[in-house]
């Protein structure tokens, strides 16, 4: 009888990356739940590729969709940072990009 192999903890996922990267800031739960919930949304509009496949193209295409068919306004100074905000939490270390806003 063979003995199995180590075992390898998988890697924390992205949603749980950010999490806790808002955590150590020290966010309000209820601002985490919103960033969470963008980036949730961002990765299943692109049909559920992960951000590190993406880059600002994507990211202006979410936006663009987010103006155009559902009406939601980017035009204040603080969504624009919440945007580059949450786009920076949802990139991981071995990738960077610029966020387009």
């Amino acid at each position: 009888m063979s003995e199995p192999g180590p075992q390898h903890p998988r890697p924390p996922r992205l949603l749980d990356r950010v999490r806790a990267e808002i955590r150590l800031r020290h966010y309000s739960p209820r601002t985490e739940k919103a960033y969470v919930g963008w980036i949730r949304r961002y990765i299943l509009f692109h049909g559920v590729r992960h951000p590190d496949e993406m880059g600002a193209g994507e990211v202006s295409l979410f936006l663009s969709n987010l103006v155009t068919l559902q009406r939601i306004t980017f035009g204040s100074r603080t969504m624009r940072s919440s945007t580059r905000e949450t786009w920076a939490l949802s990139r991981s270390s071995s990738h960077q990009d610029t966020c387009p806003t």
